[in-house]
């Protein structure tokens, strides 16, 4: 089968990867001249199963109402007179809710803990290297109020299978001594050993190397501009190459995998997907002084931050701003960053040399990633993982090509468009 994959982020990447593993003749098509150039190109680098609690729980509301208006805040609001992020915060409100966000956290664990597995796996079967660091991640606390919110999650997330042990604050300094200096406001943390960080741009480029030999056509450089529809199903991509040339792309099967840009693809089809993009920051900085730079990927749950090692550079990414499809540098954002890594770690990176990067996650309000079928028969949805996109990759990808081939997924998964199976519904309001 000819399977058209639209997007070369991570998402599509590892799709197109898992297709060809099965058998199918895959082209992927995207408008960057490079693959995961946009929301993966300088993310968090964390494989994070243990980042499985939701920006939707019960202290959301509250927080939000406090961060309004907030230039710095950790999660920002900056309201428009657009319909779609009014609709998606009324949907992200009514995630809120205890039920809603165990029902969220299990999905997300489940498909971590598999997506986890399937990478690692991935690793040993055929070698790609991608400054990965397989020292855990350790969420620290330095509210005493956060760090005692975290012990439900972190004991459901434990109950799901991802060992996300309750520690002492001692306990976090000898996991990471670069924590020492702030030893004396550290309410505790926890540590999740099994998770992993690594730089996902550099991985997405290695398996699109290794995706050409074996046979995978990557139509770079192509902006899609229309998905056309003919006798109920998908009957051609219409694109326009660097130069302007306008092209058909047929296949017998289509994979959506365009992050936040999805939405605006699916829509004229009759498909309403609740993604909206989340801006992002980050900042990467040379290594300056190594005795004060961190080893072990860290999360810094009060501030919605984390740091990965990436060879000799540091990576800061985090916060979220919900402002369209604005991809403006916010000076007072990168700086909120700055500031709180130097506070953490004083003189750690060469601040003079660093980089500023934005770019935008598709967020659903629940964090629950959008999988599976669509209303039309021959194209398929692996969009929609917001922060997520690095822990989700491989487990998405070769899920949807289980999916696409006729094959049952191999992780239990609130899959869109897929009959109930192991007691557990498919998500179908999601594509409605």
């Amino acid at each position: 089968m000819k399977v058209v994959v639209l997007g070369a982020g991570l998402l599509g990447v590892t799709s197109a990867y898992f297709l060809r593993q099965l058998g199918h003749d895959v082209t992927v098509i995207d408008r960057q001249a490079s693959p995961a150039a946009e929301t993966s190109f300088a993310n968090g680098g964390q494989i994070s199963v243990s980042h499985a609690e939701p920006w939707a729980n019960p202290s959301a509301p509250l927080k939000v109402l406090k961060w309004l208006g907030k230039e710095d805040a950790p999660l920002l609001f900056r309201m428009r007179a657009d319909m779609r992020q009014w609709l998606w915060g009324l949907q992200f409100l009514r995630e809120c809710t205890p039920a809603r966000t165990q029902h969220n956290i299990e999905q997300i664990v489940r498909l971590g803990t598999y997506s986890r597995d399937t990478l690692q796996a991935l690793r040993r079967d055929i070698g790609i290297e991608y400054d990965e660091r397989t020292q855990g991640i350790l969420h620290f606390y330095t509210s005493q109020k956060e760090f005692d919110g975290a012990e439900g999650p972190a004991a459901q997330m434990r109950e799901l299978g991802c060992d996300r042990r309750v520690i002492s604050a001692d306990e976090a300094v000898r996991i990471e001594p670069a924590l020492r200096h702030i030893r004396p406001q550290l309410a505790g943390a926890t540590y999740t050993a099994e998770d992993e960080s690594g730089d996902a741009n550099r991985f997405a480029r290695e398996l699109v190397a290794r995706c050409r030999t074996d046979g995978v056509e990557f139509l770079m450089s192509h902006t899609v501009t229309a998905l056309r529809e003919a006798g109920g199903q998908i009957d051609h991509v219409e694109a326009t190459d660097a130069d302007g040339r306008f092209q058909r792309v047929r296949g017998d099967a289509y994979v959506l995998a365009m992050g936040s840009l999805s939405p605006l693809y699916a829509a004229p089809l009759g498909i309403h997907l609740p993604i909206y993009p989340a801006k992002g920051y980050s900042v990467t900085l040379p290594v300056k002084d190594a005795s004060m730079a961190h080893q072990v990927s860290l999360t810094d749950d009060e501030y919605k931050l984390v740091f990965s090692r990436l060879g000799d550079r540091l990576r800061i990414a985090g916060t979220a701003e919900l402002n369209g499809y604005d991809r403006d540098l916010n000076r007072v954002r990168c700086e909120a960053i700055v500031r709180r890594t130097e506070e953490l770690f004083p003189g750690a990176g060469d601040l003079e040399q660093a980089q500023f990067w934005t770019g935008l996650r598709p967020a659903t309000p629940s964090n629950v990633p959008i999988i599976g079928r669509s209303k039309l028969p021959n194209l398929f949805l692996n969009t929609g993982h917001g922060t997520l996109g690095w822990t989700h990759s491989c487990g998405s990808g070769k899920s949807i090509a289980q999916i696409v081939s006729g094959l049952a997924p191999e992780v239990d998964f609130a899959f869109t468009g897929l009959p109930e199976r192991t007691g557990r519904r498919a998500v179908k309001s999601a594509v409605a």
